[in-house]
């Protein structure tokens, strides 16, 4: 597929309530007008983001993950969010990206933000994930991740110069600091030449955290495609991999980037 509609869910979130925020989060996903292949959703989407990974963690196959499989299966599109995990003991911060066929993926919050004591209940990740989607190589990633350009780098493959296509960011990105938000997910796009997608949460948690979105869709010029502010939205885009091509094959900036291992 050339073509890629993408649509992203920016919500004001119910504070720790798992079902009040999947019922809200269905009725907004159920207001898509058309045809979607791909459904992004802010981090820590059933509970807002919460320390209280011991009270909240749900087990792997548990309620939010079979949620997550029944609106993929229903939109026939792929759902991507985070949410608070429990295996062997642990708890993660864990981006699933699920398919109609209930065929998963999974990747784990790498830069947990000792600020707000993340690091405490979580365990870090130390895998970054890239997967292909209707044809589209997509790599999704968490919240402070964006502050990270080597985590998100595009690294040269043996047969193709790029890694992805696109850059996927869901999170829980507060006021204070939404103008970081805002160039970081335009440098990504640019530096990696690829479409960026970033998903922010609205509203005021019970820590009185405001949240004031700033959900985009960004080409790989570094443009908006999409963007709301401080108001529940769905935002999309139809992503275009022919004009990516042209636009890499015009400018093959990564020719020229630096080798290296992420260790």
């Amino acid at each position: 597929m050339d073509k890629l509609s993408v649509h992203y869910i920016q919500a004001d979130l119910h504070w720790q309530s798992i079902d009040a925020n999947l019922a809200s989060l269905e009725e907004a996903i159920w207001h898509i007008e058309g045809h979607s292949d791909l459904i992004v959703l802010p981090e820590m989407f059933s509970t807002g983001f919460s320390m209280e990974a011991q009270s909240l963690a749900e087990p792997m196959n548990s309620r939010t993950f079979r949620w997550m499989k029944q609106q993929a299966a229903q939109t026939e599109a792929m759902v991507i969010g985070s949410y608070i995990v429990q295996e062997s003991g642990q708890f993660f911060n864990r981006l699933f990206a699920v398919a109609p066929s209930g065929e998963y993926h999974s990747y784990d919050k790498r830069h947990l933000f000792a600020l707000a004591g993340e690091d405490g209940p979580y365990t870090q990740g130390t895998e970054r994930l890239v997967f292909e989607w209707r044809g589209w190589r997509i790599c999704p990633m968490i919240c402070y991740d964006l502050r990270f350009p080597v985590w998100s780098r595009s690294v040269r493959q043996e047969d193709d110069l790029y890694e992805y296509d696109l850059l996927v960011y869901v999170a829980n990105w507060p006021s204070p600091r939404i103008r970081a938000w805002d160039v970081l997910l335009q440098a990504r796009a640019v530096e990696n030449i690829a479409y960026v997608m970033g998903v922010n949460r609205v509203g005021l948690d019970e820590n009185q955290k405001t949240y004031p979105g700033h959900s985009a869709i960004i080409d790989y010029t570094g443009k908006p495609m999409a963007q709301h502010e401080d108001m529940s939205a769905i935002g999309s885009a139809i992503l275009d991999k022919a004009m990516l091509r042209k636009f890499r094959d015009r400018f093959p900036f990564q020719v020229d980037a630096d080798n290296f291992n992420i260790l």
